[in-house]
């Protein structure tokens, strides 16, 4: 991929509110104040808000799985679909979500072979495509840290899945991944 930045120019990781401070946000903040952990699935954070206070952000992420199970099929679609498709361009992934271009290690890539990271490339493209066609919704795994090349063989199992396990497999990952992500920014002033 000719597409890449070294990760010393990455844009700074974002901040998570205090609990205190995003409880009190207005509606139009308080969802952009979510994207950290969920992108931007602005169902999720609308039914979030609606459902304000939270003592923290662990009652919040609770609060969330609760949330997904009863929203509409489209909603939770639009939830998944706020996820960057993992593959993608990078320089895609890194201005719609600099935690997602690190969790999926674009910037770790510049010393991989060059051949060997196109055909990974190549096949999660032709991949994401066939997921979509067939889910009519984005491919979400919880990444953890394995490489691209893993992720392959884990789309390729999941194509064989039923479109209702899928929803749910999807929206159970962006859950790990908000858990996740909350853990890593715990240094900001998030955690309570």
């Amino acid at each position: 991929m000719t597409d890449q930045m070294p990760a010393r120019t990455l844009p700074p990781v974002p901040r998570l509110a205090s609990i205190e401070e995003l409880n009190g946000l207005p509606r139009s903040e308080f969802v952009v104040a979510l994207r950290p952990l969920f992108e931007a699935a602005a169902p999720l954070a609308e039914a979030l808000y609606a459902r304000r206070p939270y003592r923290s952000y662990p009652e919040l992420l609770d609060r969330a799985k609760e949330i997904l199970v009863d929203l509409p099929l489209d909603q939770r679609v639009a939830v998944i679909n706020a996820h960057p498709r993992i593959g993608e361009a990078p320089t895609a992934v890194r201005r719609s979500s600099t935690l997602s271009y690190r969790e999926q290690g674009y910037d770790q890539e510049a010393g991989l072979a060059r051949e060997e990271l196109n055909r990974v490339y190549t096949r999660l493209a032709e991949l994401n495509r066939a997921y979509e066609e067939r889910f009519g919704f984005r491919f979400v795994v919880f990444v953890n840290r394995r490489p691209k090349s893993q992720i392959v063989e884990v789309l390729e199992s999941r194509l064989g899945n039923t479109p209702e396990h899928e929803v749910a497999t999807a929206l159970r990952d962006m859950l790990l991944i908000a858990r996740d992500r909350l853990r890593s920014l715990a240094g900001s002033p998030a955690d309570a």
